[in-house]
């Protein structure tokens, strides 16, 4: 089974918990609260499956592998279909709400009580796939319009899936990164409303939002563990994810928590490299990983706060060790 990774070399620096509040500071236990009880409410919600993986942990003499399988999520497969949703979600909350003079709940936007107003908000992101199809299928299901911008290494496929749901999708020259700042430069000239899942100076909130819907995930682990697991591995590109999983189970498991390890790209590892300098650290793309949707090279801020104090090691993964288990 593990006969194919012989040889392959992967990068690690080891991190060290640090004396600090960022996982409870960051995000709140209240922020996850409040996203799970109104996520919970949505249709065809549903938990996602922890599934135990009994023949690699027979492989490496481990206990358990337990591996959390968010495709299903509604059907949208995507491993970020929780955080754009939500976060859309809230921010059509808030116009609306300022646009009406008087707080207006959800619930409210979610039944569709004040579609017309939601149907003149343009929400933006950038994505290579997964967190735009969240935020696409979000739109589409609370009424707004919704514009994406992608790299030009993103496929088709994904393009695709995202104008299936709705949205408008640009297509530029350059990176991921390329693509975050364009997103970014065209809301502010047009009146959108960026919703996006990494954070800059001055632009804290919506990410925050994006963050407590991942919290979800968390939830549904917990609910069904009744002790803690010894290690949690979590993918990343620019970090809201792994971030939010890792304030979650420490706002859950306290002490206890599990040692968070970080995984990213070889060729896109901004978190690695941020922990190797001691301080958050923006790396150039120079060739697009085959790991589509962990091509970053810049981290979120909000994520490496909370990464800085939680994680307790980051890893790299070659190119070489992707072919195989893609197949």
């Amino acid at each position: 089974m593990l006969d194919e990774f012989d040889g392959a070399r992967m990068g690690h620096v080891t991190g060290l918990r640090r004396e600090g509040d960022a996982a409870d500071r960051v995000l709140t236990a209240a922020g996850f609260a409040e996203a799970a009880a109104e996520i919970a409410e949505w249709e065809g919600y549903a938990p996602t499956p922890l599934f135990g993986l009994d023949g690699l942990a027979g492989a490496l003499g481990l206990a358990k592998v337990l591996y959390k399988d968010e495709g299903p999520r509604f059907g949208l497969g995507s491993f970020k279909a929780l955080g754009g949703a939500y976060a859309a979600l809230l921010v059509l909350q808030r116009e609306i709400s300022a646009a009406l003079g008087r707080p207006v709940s959800p619930t409210e936007v979610r039944e569709g009580r004040h579609a017309d107003l939601a149907s003149r908000i343009t929400l933006v992101t950038a994505t290579d796939g997964n967190h735009g199809r969240s935020l696409a299928w979000g739109c589409r299901r609370f009424g707004a319009a919704c514009r994406i911008y992608i790299h030009a290494r993103v496929s088709e496929a994904r393009a695709a899936a995202m104008r299936a749901l709705g949205a408008e999708v640009v297509r530029i020259d350059g990176n991921y990164d390329d693509s975050v700042r364009l997103s970014r430069e065209e809301a502010e000239a047009n009146g959108w409303f960026a919703v996006s899942d990494t954070s800059w100076p001055g632009y804290v909130e919506t990410p925050r939002d994006v963050m407590a819907g991942y919290g979800v995930m968390v939830k549904e682990v917990s609910d069904v563990l009744d002790r803690p697991p010894t290690h949690a591995f979590l993918q990343a590109g620019v970090g809201g994810l792994a971030a939010a999983v890792a304030a979650g189970l420490r706002q859950h498991w306290g002490e206890a928590s599990p040692r968070i390890v970080v995984v990213e790209p070889e060729l896109a590892a901004c978190l690695f490299e941020s922990a190797r300098a001691g301080g958050m650290t923006d790396i150039r793309i120079e060739e697009e990983t085959l790991m589509a949707g962990l091509s970053c090279g810049e981290p979120s801020a909000l994520a490496w706060e909370v990464l800085a104090e939680e994680a307790g090691a980051f890893l790299t993964v070659p190119e070489s060790l992707v072919g195989p288990p893609m197949r």
